[in-house]
């Protein structure tokens, strides 16, 4: 590990993170981990963990990490539907020159529902885009 840590630790969950202050000032030399507060990054909720109260440099840094959070999962998200392209390209050039005709029996129904659900989608977000372009 390197000469110094972090003043926080998030330990990330699925809505947000476990936020911790990490403490290595003692005399063991150790490492000390300490719950100060529970994130969630969905609703911007901060809570104290326990009879705690959070300070001002607690709160910054607590803000800050969530804005940076929210950063790298709305890259990813953006990554995600990238790849998500690359896969549909990749499914096409396999059903037309890989896919046995059992294969394509078994994937085919859940394929077209899927993609008709997400052009619908598409199509109908795009026309609002373009009506709101027009009004504006």
């Amino acid at each position: 590990m390197g000469a110094h840590l972090p003043d926080y630790y998030f330990r990330v969950r699925e809505n947000g993170a476990l936020v911790f202050r990490v403490d290595t000032e003692n005399r063991q030399r150790r490492i000390e981990m300490d719950q100060i507060a529970m994130v969630n990054i969905r609703n911007g909720e901060i809570k104290p963990h326990g009879d705690r109260t959070l300070g001002d440099d607690d709160v910054a840094a607590i803000q800050n990490w969530m804005a940076e959070r929210q950063s790298v999962l709305a890259d990813r998200t953006i990554d995600d539907i990238l790849r998500t392209v690359d896969h549909l390209n990749l499914t096409t050039q396999w059903a037309q020159s890989k896919a046995s005709d059992d294969q394509l029996d078994a994937v085919t129904d859940s394929l077209l529902l899927a993609m008709h659900d997400l052009r619908s989608v598409l199509v109908r977000r795009k026309a609002d885009r373009l009506m709101k372009d027009d009004t504006a």
